[in-house]
């Protein structure tokens, strides 16, 4: 994968979709996860213009340090005119980002495919 840095931790798959860099967090999103996938996250997030998708799909657990990695991710690349998509389908993940208001800024879709279809999917507005 060109240009796209390996993650070292189980927790993360990545691989390119139609121009997309996703992002597949696997497991459990904890605190622990979140300390391993951060620095791998804040450098495909530093690229300018970079288009990414977080597909939490695989994820069994998602906890407020889920939370920030999404938040993180929205600003980093907001700050270089880049663009997030969201994939998710669980339902207390989808209540934990509905309950937080993380939803209004970076609306899920339910499978990659409609991320990726779908152009009112990223979050482009502050």
């Amino acid at each position: 994968m060109a240009n796209v840095p390996e993650p070292l931790d189980r927790q993360l798959r990545v691989r390119r979709v139609r121009g997309h860099i996703v992002l597949e967090f696997l497991g459990e999103i904890d605190i622990a996860a979140a300390e391993r996938i951060t620095p791998f996250l804040d450098r495909v997030t530093a690229r300018r213009e970079a288009r990414v998708v977080i597909d939490l799909s695989g994820v069994d657990f998602f906890d407020c340090s889920g939370l920030r990695l999404l938040y993180r991710a929205r600003t980093r690349l907001l700050d270089q005119d880049g663009e997030l998509r969201l994939v998710c389908a669980h339902p207390l993940t989808l209540r934990v980002l509905r309950v937080t208001g993380l939803a209004r800024l970076l609306p899920p879709r339910p499978t990659l495919t409609a991320a990726l279809e779908r152009p009112e999917a990223h979050s482009g507005c502050r």
